[in-house]
């Protein structure tokens, strides 16, 4: 393999970049400190996995409401972060059973619903690589999402999707390779 960096990892490590860096909790967070900080974040996780905004601004709602529910049982803010990211893989995991299910197994993510504003803000190589992961299944797409968009490491995935590091290590090379393949296809 050559010493150049993969394109597409590299355009995928960029979609995180119009988020812009984590915030670095300074004093303990309330709820609303998080879903202030967080949420948008999280929004646009979501819209990576579900391909809709609406759906994924509910996913997140979602997520929050569970956070309030369970607010009083969490260790700590950082804890609470990892909630809300789980939860939100977990909502859209739903959501897609659910459109699988009422669609009688018709591909998901036939229709384009991001904003124009959001594709305005991408490249046409980000956009390209946006449009080849809603064609990937929804374990890759969610590993490559979290991997690169999220992050995360190969063990807050593994906790995050209730598989294994293995699994996910395998799963974020063959969706990689996929998406070059659809990519380059």
């Amino acid at each position: 393999m050559d010493s150049q960096p993969n394109s597409v990892e590299h355009t995928l490590r960029n979609l995180r970049a119009v988020d812009g860096p984590e915030p670095e909790p300074t004093a303990p967070l309330t709820l609303e400190d998080l879903y202030r900080q967080h949420r948008m974040r999280l929004v646009r996780l979501a819209i990576l996995l579900v391909d809709e905004p609406a759906t994924a601004e509910d996913v997140v709602q979602e997520a929050f409401t569970g956070l309030h529910r369970h607010w009083s049982g969490l260790r700590d803010a950082a804890a609470a972060v990892g909630y809300l990211r789980t939860a939100v893989v977990n909502g859209s995991r739903s959501v897609l059973r659910r459109r699988k299910t009422a669609r009688d197994y018709v591909p998901p993510h036939t229709a384009n619903a991001r904003s124009a504003e959001s594709l305005a803000m991408l490249t046409a190589e980000h956009q390209a690589v946006v449009n080849a992961l809603a064609k990937l299944p929804p374990r890759q797409r969610e590993v490559l999402v979290l991997r690169y968009y999220g992050d995360m490491s190969e063990a807050e995935i593994a906790e995050a999707t209730g598989i294994s590091k293995g699994t996910v290590k395998s799963t974020a090379s063959r969706a990689l390779d996929a998406l070059q393949k659809i990519i380059a296809g």
